[in-house]
């Protein structure tokens, strides 16, 4: 069975952090640098948080707040939904459609090893279904091995 942890192995597992007193200017440079979405916000190891282009686009852009004298802790989504690498990605995809959110982090043994986004799991899905369709041509053009 595929699992989140499988998809985890094959991207990697870095995680991105901010800490809550980051500027929001702080933060963005970050996930350009990373090229990443999101940033978990951590007080020590100890997740409190998630900062994402969302948070950005709703909370200081339309807000009209400053990025650099804005903290994240102030614009961050506090409710972090997380997974275990053992769920499967059907799992973790109707989590993600539930909550209305784009990145999960994965927690194995209490602390977090990895962050799962929805553009992870859609590349998961749409690889999957390469997969099958070229076994059904293959299997309608007679090339399946029986």
């Amino acid at each position: 069975m595929e699992t989140v942890g499988h998809i985890l192995d094959e991207k990697g597992s870095k995680v991105y952090l901010a800490r809550p007193d980051t500027t929001v200017f702080d933060a963005v440079e970050e996930m350009c640098t990373h090229r990443v979405g999101a940033l978990l916000v951590c007080e020590g190891n100890n997740p409190v948080g998630v900062f994402s282009e969302r948070d950005l686009l709703v909370r200081v852009i339309l807000a009209r707040r400053d990025p650099a004298t804005t903290m994240v802790r102030d614009v961050m989504t506090r409710e972090v939904v997380c997974v275990s690498r053992d769920i499967r990605p059907a799992e973790a995809m109707a989590m993600i459609t539930e909550r209305r959110c784009r990145h999960l982090p994965v927690v194995e043994g209490g602390r977090v090893t990895g962050m799962i986004s929805i553009g992870d799991l859609v590349r998961y899905f749409s690889q999957n279904q390469e997969y099958e369709i070229k076994m059904l041509r293959d299997y309608v053009d007679g090339r399946y091995p029986a």
